[in-house]
């Protein structure tokens, strides 16, 4: 009586254990409860799939697995894969597949690249577009032919001739630099020069236009005028380092045309120093005689 009753719950144990184990299979793969679809691709090198490698839709998590490879019957240099996906992913007619790898050294895996949202949905059963997969060694391969003996070669020859150029040129390339340098000695006290003058007549006119107030309105227009100018030329001083760089092959007309407006800056000081009567009339007064009225 012992016996069969230990007998019995053995075989309830089992049961139940089975039980278990199905319902825990079923739950894993979502075999009940879930439609898949159907789709086929074809691949002129299948990069290692098998049956059972897992399918990803946009690099995200696993929505399928690859039911099953074979040879085309139709054109033998391709593989045939068949793959079954959630029956809800959104492939579209645009889609495409390709042979993939989450990590160097990991397994490949077929990923499913999405499709444009106005594209409609793929039919069960349709065949998906494939990119053609480039696995390590025919990397290896390109690259092995673009650093072939030839292109080596040409490669050598090229750094050689840009070398000589370079040695055969160092001369005019160190004197163009020497005379840059020459340049920017003389153009250095030449700025600070006409800084000085420029300043020496900005406070002359501030004498003149103190001294002759607001009773002439045009005299005081053409005072604001030229103190614009001067504005104009103090502002040119600081762009002259910038004006250097991209006019170096005509510095020495530039010295020379800033050496004159120093000159006649100079000169415009001294008039407005010694005469400033000049900026109130057109000509120089007519000399006073004996006896004259005023």
């Amino acid at each position: 009586m012992e016996a069969r009753r230990e007998q019995a719950l053995v075989g309830l144990f089992v049961i139940v254990a089975a039980a278990v184990l199905i319902a825990t299979v079923v739950g894993i793969t979502g075999a009940f409860g879930r439609t898949a679809k159907t789709f086929h691709a074809f691949f002129p090198f299948a990069g290692g799939l098998e049956v059972g490698s897992t399918v990803r839709y946009a690099g995200g998590p696993k929505v399928g697995r690859i039911e099953k490879l074979r040879i085309d019957p139709q054109n033998p240099a391709n593989i045939e894969v068949t793959l079954n996906v959630q029956s809800d992913l959104p492939v579209k007619t645009d889609s495409h597949v390709r042979i993939m790898s989450m990590s160097p050294l990991g397994d490949n895996h077929l990923e499913i690249v999405p499709g444009t949202p106005q594209a409609a949905l793929a039919k069960d059963g349709a065949v998906l577009q494939s990119d053609k997969y480039i696995d390590l060694s025919a990397i290896t391969e390109r690259v092995n032919d673009v650093l072939n003996d030839k292109n080596r070669g040409n490669l050598s020859g090229t750094l050689a001739q840009a070398h000589a150029m370079i040695a055969e040129n160092r001369p005019q390339v160190r004197s163009t630099l020497d005379h840059l340098n020459a340049s920017s000695e003389k153009l250095g006290p030449l700025l600070e020069d006409l800084r000085k003058t420029s300043g020496q007549a900005n406070q002359t006119l501030n004498h003149v236009d103190a001294m002759i107030g607001e009773n002439r309105p045009d005299v005081r227009q053409a005072v604001q005028d030229l103190r614009k100018s001067l504005a104009t030329v103090t502002s040119l001083t600081g762009r002259l380092d910038q004006t250097l760089d991209v006019n170096s092959e005509n510095i020495d007309e530039l010295l020379e045309n800033l050496r004159h407006v120093s000159e006649n800056l100079k000169e415009f000081t001294n008039t407005i120093k010694t005469k400033p009567y000049t900026l109130l009339r057109a000509n120089t007064p007519r000399e006073h005689k004996t006896g004259e009225p005023q």
